[in-house]
């Protein structure tokens, strides 16, 4: 094992460039990932699951939807790509992998998102930042939505929250 170890440290010190790239990739991700899934998170439509296929924005003329979706699905897979290798190399492998799926389009993959908000901890995380940003909580199917009264305006929230 030691000898594995030896190995390992001379080849760092041989490609110290690469080494310091990569600890800086790592802590980047490290930091850079709760913060950008929080940012998500803050911005999405308090509707955003209660459609049963994922609302695709329009960014106007078709030719630009496709490059837009092009580039997103290419983004996605160099992410997981990238997930993959820190799962070896410093650096946030499995959550870089969930964020690089995040991009991409997989049949079925909207159906698994919703699953896994409803669940009771995620959706109760979910809720926790979107409050912190000033945003309602997400409405899920499922949820008996209720109305008060609010300033004179009629306000409709989930029940539970």
């Amino acid at each position: 094992m030691s000898e594995r170890v030896a190995e390992v440290v001379a080849w760092l010190r041989t490609h110290d460039t690469l080494a310091w790239w990569l600890a800086a990739g790592s802590v980047v991700t490290f930091l850079g990932t709760p913060l950008l899934v929080a940012g998500v998170v803050a911005r999405l439509p308090a509707d955003y699951f209660l459609a049963s296929r994922r609302p695709l924005p329009s960014p106007g003329h078709p030719l630009l939807a496709v490059i837009v979706r092009i580039g997103r699905n290419a983004v996605g897979w160099v992410v997981v790509l990238a997930g993959v290798a820190m799962l070896v190399l410093p650096g946030q492998g499995l959550l870089t992998i969930l964020l690089g799926l995040v991009l991409v389009d997989l049949p079925g993959k909207f159906a698994v998102e919703r699953w896994l908000v409803s669940r009771p901890r995620v959706r109760t995380a979910i809720d926790w930042i979107r409050r912190r940003a000033g945003r309602e909580p997400l409405q899920l199917q499922g949820d008996a939505p209720t109305t008060r009264v609010e300033s004179g305006h009629e306000v409709r929230e989930r029940s539970g929250s």
